[in-house]
């Protein structure tokens, strides 16, 4: 019995340093999944989450959401300042997201996503999620607090919803890139897909609407 003892006790320091090895792979992994400047998820992992949030069944809706002007704040402000931008919209589109019952992301340059739930009767749905995405909106468009002077940010935000479990997520992310499309020809604000809108009406390539970074072939 003593030595059954004595060889468990000897075990405990692998054991423990195995889990704290575990543990820190982890945490090295979860790290590699966020981008390091906006702190929201990457493509990758924000469409594995995505994914996984459409297929409850429940409702749902998907943004795509682009900041007007962005380059013009390069140039005029360094991009310096533009990652002043990224990073804000980073953090606080994250913290709208999880005050939805959503996940968010980063898909790269100026251009992020996310899923939210839809709350509300049907006849109402369209109405709610309206309200919740000005509220996102007026919450992006808080200036950000830069040396030399805040920077002014505007945004277009598209949508696409869905009641269906498996939905197609890259569908409904290039509904959502249309109505962000169109509502930025106009400006900037907030547009919706259509109720029974189910296939996007814009030139697709490589799965993108055409005209969207990474729509030539070739180009991630």
């Amino acid at each position: 019995m003593s030595e059954l003892m004595f060889a468990a006790a000897a075990g405990l320091p692998l054991a423990a340093g195995w889990s704290v090895h575990a543990l820190r792979l982890t945490r090295r992994i979860d790290t590699a999944r966020h981008d390091p400047l906006s702190g929201l998820w990457t493509r990758d992992a924000f469409e594995g989450r995505a994914r996984k949030s459409l297929s409850k069944g429940e409702q749902r809706a998907v943004i795509v959401l682009d900041l007007n002007r962005f380059k013009q704040i390069n140039d005029t402000r360094g991009h310096v300042a533009g990652d002043a931008v990224i990073r804000a919209t980073g953090m606080r589109l994250g913290a709208w997201a999880a005050g939805h019952h959503g996940v968010a992301g980063r898909l790269g340059g100026d251009e992020f996503a996310a899923v939210t739930d839809v709350c509300g009767a049907a006849a109402t749905v369209t109405e709610n999620l309206s309200a919740k995405l000005l509220d996102l909106l007026r919450g992006l468009e808080r200036p950000v607090p830069f040396p030399g002077g805040d920077i002014d940010v505007h945004v277009s935000i598209g949508a696409a919803r869905f009641w269906r479990p498996a939905a197609d997520l890259s569908a409904l992310l290039r509904l959502a890139d249309e109505q962000m499309y169109r509502i930025k020809q106009e400006g900037g604000g907030v547009s919706i897909a259509p109720k029974h809108e189910t296939a996007p009406a814009l030139p697709t390539v490589n799965g993108r609407r055409r005209g969207r970074p990474g729509a030539r072939k070739g180009v991630a």
